[in-house]
């Protein structure tokens, strides 16, 4: 039996020798639907609504989920402070599946305005609970532009593109304010999974280049 097999086995019928969660042991579904979330969310908080227990879980058998997700080339990371787990993929690796496809230009711009918001913030400290950044789109509007030296997407697309990251973790979106027609972001820590440091300058260098058209960059959102 493969051995992850047998550790999930362990872990749902309360014999694994590394411990347990506090309260009810998961049970085989709670455990499938926390793999599944993993590879779809790629980062996941305490907070993050609509998803049963697969915090608590992966953080309490995180070393299972470590080798698991090591099997398919990825990186678990755990982080208590932010309460958050998160899907890391390695850089600079042939990769096959849904978790490492290319995002359109924008996209990445979109995400590498949003991962520079969160890191000035870090630096002045300016940070919340958790690691989150309270921003606004057009306060990331004016950090692409300064950025790139391009426009960025226009409103529609700009939420769009906010919308899926929401989904992976790396910000949420908050209702538009239609007199100073903007909308609250809320920069989560998971923007530095999406885009590591040993990416990030790679990255400006790209963004900076000329040429914004419907050309594709790999990123590691899914």
């Amino acid at each position: 039996m493969n051995s992850e097999i047998a550790e999930f086995t362990q872990i749902v019928d309360g014999e694994w020798p590394e411990g347990t969660i506090q309260g009810r042991r998961p049970s085989p579904e709670e455990m499938t639907r926390a793999l599944q979330v993993m590879l779809t969310r790629q980062c996941v908080y305490s907070s993050t609504p609509g998803l049963g227990r697969t915090y608590d879980i992966v953080r309490a058998y995180s070393s299972f989920f470590e080798r698991y997700f090591g099997t398919l080339g990825y990186r678990l990371v755990v982080s208590h402070k932010e309460q958050m787990v998160a899907l890391q993929v390695p850089m600079g690796e042939t990769r096959y599946d849904a978790v490492y496809e290319r995002l359109r230009k924008d996209e990445t711009i979109v995400l590498l305005g949003l991962r520079l918001l969160w890191e000035e913030a870090i630096g002045t400290q300016d940070v919340g609970d958790g690691g989150t950044v309270e921003t606004t789109t057009g306060d990331l509007v004016d950090r692409i532009k300064t950025a790139t030296q391009a426009d960025p997407p226009d409103e529609a697309r700009l939420l769009d593109i906010l919308r899926m990251f929401q989904r992976q973790g790396a910000v949420r979106v908050g209702q538009r304010d239609r007199i100073e027609k903007v909308s609250p972001l809320t920069i989560l820590p998971g923007v530095s999974v999406l885009v590591p440091d040993s990416y990030l300058e790679e990255l400006l260098l790209w963004a900076a280049a000329p040429g914004t058209g419907p050309e594709e960059a790999e990123a590691q959102a899914s």
